[in-house]
């Protein structure tokens, strides 16, 4: 299935009244990649705010997190 991909902050603030599911934190993740993509960022600063200490997930979960981001990047990337 096709879903689209978020272009803005504000659509990705706007997916927290969907229900979770895999589609849409796949969503979201590459909502949040075409964003920065988009804003110049590069994927080693990405990785950086994925990989900062926070309150929501463990070293270990924002180690896979940045690695399916990091994949993501690389989606994009190849579609280019």
């Amino acid at each position: 299935m096709n879903y689209p991909i978020p272009d803005s902050t504000q659509e990705i603030i706007a997916l927290r009244q969907k229900p979770i599911d895999e589609e849409l934190v796949a969503r979201a993740i590459a909502g949040v990649v075409k964003i920065v993509r988009a804003q110049g960022q590069s994927l080693d600063e990405l990785t950086a705010q994925v990989l900062a200490e926070d309150s929501v997930l463990d070293q270990q979960q924002r180690r896979w997190l940045s690695q399916v981001v990091a994949q993501a990047w690389k989606s994009f990337s190849e579609s280019a």
